[in-house]
C-alpha cells in the first residue's frame, strides 16, 4: 500500500531525523537519491546539459548538491537561483568546486538547448501558483525538449490537497522524499508529477497516514471469495433499485457490474426487468418494490431512477448497506442519510457533489481531497468521489482511500452504473463500506484499461472485463 503524509507530519519527522544526524546528512542522502534519478532518467550523464531551478529553501539545496554529484560525472550544470542573495550556500559552493556555474545569460536559453531541468523553486512549503518569473521558467520548462524532475513535488502544487492554485510545473519525473505527500496521488496536481520515485531517508513516520492508495495485494487481501460451505445466499445478496421506462439501461448495467462482483445472487427492483431478464436471466427480478422483494444483505439504488423519489425513500429504510448513485443522489433527503444506523457508500461524480456541497464543479474538481471528506461528514456516509483519482472517504474520518487505476476512456455513458453494482455486490458480500468502494475503483478502472487497450469502450466491455480484473489481482 502506498501511503502519504500532510507537510506537517513530514515536517515533525524531519526535524525528529535531523537531531540524531550530523547537520546536512538529511539534504545529502536527499540529494543522492534525486542524483542517481537523474542519471537514470539521462542514461549518459557525461556531456549532458543539465539546468536547476534553484529557490531559496532547502527544495533549493537539494538541486544543487544534486546537481554537484552529476558535474562530477560529466554534466555540464548551471544553476538558475530565482532569489541570489538567499540561495543556498553550501549547495552552491559544492556545485562551483564540482564544476558547475551559475546563469549568465537569459535562463530560457539554457533551458531551452537543456537535456534535463531540474525543478528545485518551491518545497512542500509552498502554497499557492508560481510567482511570475518562476512561471516563465516552467512555462520555458514545458516547451524544451528537455526533461523535466521536480524535487520532493512539483512547485506550485499544494502538497496537502493536490490543488493547483495557478502556473505550476510539469514534470516527466517527480523524485520525492521519505513519503508520498498527498498532493502527489490526487488530481489536478498529480497530472503535474508525472512518474514519482520514492527515496527513503529514514523518516519515522505514524502507522495512519493522511491518503493511502491500494496495490495489488491489497485487494487481493480484501476481495471475498466463496468457501466450500458456500452457497448463493451465504455468499451475499444484492439488491439492485434501477432503471426507469426513460433509462432502462441503467439498471441493466447496474446488473451487469453486480453480477461480477462476487455476491451470489442480484435481486432486481424496478420498471426495466424485462431488459434485465432479457440480458440477464439468472437475476432475481420483482415488481413488488424494495420491502417485499425478498432477503437482501445490500441495495443499490438510484441509477437511472429519474423522479422515484418513493423507491429511494424505501431502500433508504433499509436495515442493510446500501449504496446511493445518480438519481438516488439528488432524491435522497439529508437527514435521512444521516440518521441511518446501517452503513452508507454515495458515489457522486464531480457535478454531483457540487450539487450536494452547494458549490461549483470547478470547486469540487480543484479541491477534490477537502470535498469528499466534507460530503462524508455531512452526510455520515462514505463517500466515493468518481474522478480521473478516485477518492473514497470514510464516514468515520481517518485515511482517504485514492484510487489511479481507471483510464480516461472511462469517461463513458453507463461506466457509473457499473461501478455501482460492482460496489452493491461487495457490500454485500460483507465488505465495509470503505473497502467496498475502494475495491471496486480499482477493479472498475483495471477492467477500463483491459476493455479499451488504448481504444474507445461501452460500459458493457467494462462490466465484461471485471472479471478479467478480478483475477489479475488475485494472480
Amino acid at each position: 500500500m502506498r501511503t502519504a503524509y500532510s507537510v506537517e507530519t513530514v515536517r515533525t519527522a524531519e526535524r525528529r531525523l535531523m537531531a540524531r544526524l550530523p547537520e546536512g546528512a538529511l539534504m545529502q542522502r536527499a540529494a543522492a537519491g534525486l542524483a542517481a534519478s537523474c542519471a537514470d532518467l539521462l542514461g549518459r550523464v557525461y556531456g549532458s546539459r543539465v539546468v536547476l531551478l534553484v529557490g531559496s529553501g532547502d527544495n533549493g539545496g537539494d538541486a544543487l548538491y544534486a546537481g554537484a554529484r552529476l558535474a562530477r560525472r560529466g554534466a555540464g550544470v548551471t544553476a538558475v537561483p530565482l532569489s541570489p542573495e538567499r540561495t543556498h550556500p553550501g549547495g552552491l559552493a559544492a556545485l562551483l568546486r564540482a564544476g558547475g556555474r551559475t546563469a549568465l545569460g537569459p535562463a530560457e536559453e539554457l533551458i531551452e538547448r537543456a537535456d534535463l531541468v531540474v525543478d528545485g523553486i518551491v518545497g512542500i512549503g509552498g502554497k499557492g501558483g508560481l510567482r511570475p518569473e518562476a512561471a516563465r521558467l516552467a512555462e520555458a520548462a514545458e516547451r524544451s525538449r528537455a526533461a523535466v524532475v521536480a524535487v520532493d513535488l512539483p512547485s506550485g502544487v499544494d502538497p496537502d490537497t493536490g490543488q493547483v492554485r495557478g502556473p505550476a510545473i510539469r514534470a516527466d519525473l517527480t523524485v520525492t522524499f521519505g513519503t508520498h505527500k498527498p498532493g502527489l496521488l490526487i488530481d489536478p496536481a498529480r497530472d503535474h508529477a508525472g512518474t514519482v520515485r520514492l527515496i527513503d531517508i529514514g523518516l519515522e513516520l505514524p502507522e495512519e497516514p493522511d491518503v493511502e492508495a491500494l496495490q495489488h495485494a491489497d485487494v487481493a487481501r480484501l476481495l471475498p471469495l466463496p468457501g466450500p460451505e458456500s452457497d448463493k445466499y451465504r455468499r451475499g445478496v444484492v439488491g439492485v433499485a434501477a432503471g426507469s421506462a426513460r433509462y432502462p439501461g441503467a439498471a441493466v448495467l447496474a446488473v451487469a457490474g453486480a453480477l461480477h462482483g462476487g455476491a451470489g445472487a442480484v435481486r432486481y427492483v424496478g420498471p426495466a426487468g424485462d431488459a434485465v431478464l432479457a440480458r440477464y436471466p439468472e437475476t432475481l427480478v420483482s415488481d413488488r418494490g424494495p420491502a417485499k422483494a425478498g432477503r437482501v444483505q445490500a441495495w443499490v439504488v438510484g441509477p437511472g431512477a429519474g423522479d422515484d423519489a418513493a423507491t429511494v425513500a424505501e431502500v433508504l429504510e433499509a436495515d442493510v448497506p446500501i449504496l446511493i448513485d445518480a438519481d438516488g443522489l439528488r432524491l435522497a433527503e439529508r437527514e435521512t442519510v444521516r440518521a441511518r444506523t446501517a452503513p452508507t457508500l454515495m458515489t457522486p461524480h464531480a457535478g454531483e457533489a457540487a450539487a450536494l456541497l452547494g458549490v461549483s464543479r470547478e470547486e469540487v474538481e480543484s479541491a477534490r481531497l477537502s470535498s469528499a471528506r466534507e460530503l462524508a461528514a455531512r452526510y455520515r456516509a462514505t463517500v466515493l468521489l468518481k474522478g480521473s483519482t478516485t477518492l473514497v472517504a470514510d464516514a468515520e474520518g481517518g485515511p482517504v482511500r485514492v484510487n489511479a487505476t481507471g483510464t480516461s476512456w472511462l469517461a463513458t455513458a453507463g461506466s457509473g452504473d457499473v461501478l455501482s453494482g460492482l460496489a452493491g455486490s461487495l457490500l454485500a458480500a460483507g465488505l465495509a463500506p470503505l473497502d467496498a468502494g475502494s475495491v471496486a475503483a480499482y477493479l472498475h478502472g483495471l477492467a477500463g484499461r483491459y476493455a479499451s487497450d488504448g481504444a474507445p469502450v461501452g460500459a458493457q466491455d467494462v462490466a465484461r472485463a471485471i472479471v478479467r480484473a478480478w483475477r489479475d489481482v488475485r494472480d
